[in-house]
């Protein structure tokens, strides 16, 4: 029995699983990073004008709050993981529902970013999304509230990709277009980020719900 050759704390009753506790580990520091790149970035884009970079911290924004849900489900039954990951893929597709109106707004007002100040922030985002993605990489595979913080934090490092693009964009033409571009782009990344997750989500609580009602009822005691 290999339970029986288990010792030391990580064996006791309440001691989570070692996977478990590195997923904790890495949730908990994800979401300080993103917390804290979400002030700076917002503070960075309202001054700069920049569209592309507000939809970045709007971005940060909703990574820190689905690590914190996935740090509030871990450990629980697979619906309530699910559910909780179909929430998190609704929001991820209401902000880039949001990006795209604010970006719609930016165009209307011709809005000419600062591009120093885009590539400086874009910079520092990338890294920071960058450490966090391969933080997360070994659990790209898992259940739909372990994917769905994988694919949240893949599509933030390929947003601040395109945020270094557009601001060579707007250094290079004295427009505001590459900017709106790179807002719009990152605004479709959230909504089939968001599909993607809200569709395994729904497929994991439709599987549990079969296997629920499958499940042959146990026989009285005699």
């Amino acid at each position: 029995m290999a339970a029986g050759c288990c010792s030391g704390p990580s064996c006791s009753a309440s001691a989570p699983p070692p996977r478990e506790a590195g997923w904790r580990r890495a949730l908990w520091i994800a979401l300080a990073v993103n917390a804290g790149m979400f002030l700076a970035e917002l503070a960075a884009g309202v001054a700069a004008g920049s569209a592309s970079l507000q939809a970045d911290a709007m971005d940060f924004l909703g990574d820190a709050a689905n690590y914190a849900i996935s740090l509030g489900v871990a450990g629980m039954a697979l619906a309530w993981r699910a559910r909780a990951a179909l929430l998190k893929g609704l929001s991820l597709a209401a902000l880039g529902l949001w990006v795209l109106g604010n970006t719609a707004w930016h165009a209307l007002a011709g809005t000419l970013p600062a591009a120093p100040v885009m590539g400086a922030v874009g910079v520092l985002a990338l890294a920071a999304n960058a450490g966090v993605a391969l933080m997360l990489y070994r659990w790209r595979g898992g259940d739909a509230n372990m994917r769905s913080v994988w694919i949240c934090s893949r599509n933030d490092a390929i947003g601040n990709l395109a945020v270094l693009l557009a601001a060579a964009g707007v250094f290079g033409t004295g427009t505001g277009w590459p900017d709106l571009a790179v807002a719009s782009v990152m605004a479709a990344l959230g909504l089939w980020g968001g599909r993607q997750i809200v569709g395994q989500a729904l497929g994991e609580l439709r599987a549990e719900r079969a296997g629920r009602v499958g499940r042959p009822v146990p026989a009285a005691a005699e």
